[in-house]
């Protein structure tokens, strides 16, 4: 029994320690930064007294150091692509590559505990490709990615937004949906992938996904044309006496 009381105390303890970290901005885990290719991002950190030193790192690679008797210093391909706020201690990156992806930490004596954040650089979004096709009396929307894209497709999530009149039923992908024959096929359903920075969507008319039967009235067009041949043969035939 005095084991499991002093594991259960532990255990407390350590979430009381993650708590006040976190009520100082400070997480006990890093933290999950997304920016997009080309765009700017700003890691942001807090301190509980003025700055007088601070170094940021990737990794184990400095970025940028400053101290309050020197001019602000950037390393490798951070020079001139980096700003760094001595009086907040945030650090914005600009410009960003897909090879910036790493984690970052600041090092300096006014915070706390290291505040580590985990970059993901990710490209903008294409525009969705959105087919269907009829399958015993139920129309399949399948909802792709045509481009050669593949910047963390871990994060794209599928959504579909369906009238009020219409009931999609989720297929076995995120990417697929259903809708019966019967349903109004006036309406339009859009398909719509996100990620944590960009949002596209794309639409379809279901009565595009059903092929119209015009067999009945085939012979009627055919018919018209006929008659009237026939008409002009009999007035332009010449009369014998």
């Amino acid at each position: 029994m005095a084991a499991g009381s002093a594991a259960g105390w532990a255990v407390g303890a350590l979430g009381v320690v993650c708590l006040l970290l976190r009520l100082d901005f400070v997480s006990c885990d890093s933290q999950v930064i997304y920016g997009a290719v080309n765009k700017n991002v700003t890691l942001y950190t807090s301190s509980f007294k003025p700055f007088k030193e601070i170094v940021w790192k990737r990794g184990k690679d400095k970025v940028v150091e400053w101290d309050d008797q020197s001019e602000v210093r950037a390393f490798l391909s951070f020079k001139d692509r980096v700003y760094l706020d001595t009086v907040s201690g945030n650090l914005t990156i600009c410009k960003l590559t897909p090879s910036d992806e790493d984690e970052y930490r600041i090092e300096s004596p006014s915070v706390r505990n290291n505040s580590k954040f985990t970059l993901r650089v990710i490209e903008s979004l294409p525009s969705p490709a959105l087919s269907c096709t009829l399958i015993d009396g139920n129309i399949t929307l399948q909802c792709m990615i045509l481009e050669d894209y593949n910047t963390h497709l871990e994060l794209i999530q599928y959504s579909w937004d369906c009238p009020s009149t219409i009931q999609c039923q989720n297929g076995s992908k995120p990417s697929e949906a259903y809708v019966t024959k019967e349903g109004d096929l006036s309406q339009e359903i859009q398909c719509i992938i996100s990620n944590p920075l960009f949002r596209r969507t794309t639409s379809i008319i279901l009565s595009t996904c059903v092929p119209s039967d015009n067999t009945r009235h085939r012979p009627a067009l055919f018919a018209i044309p006929l008659v009237l041949i026939g008409g002009l043969l009999f007035f332009k035939s010449p009369v014998v006496w």
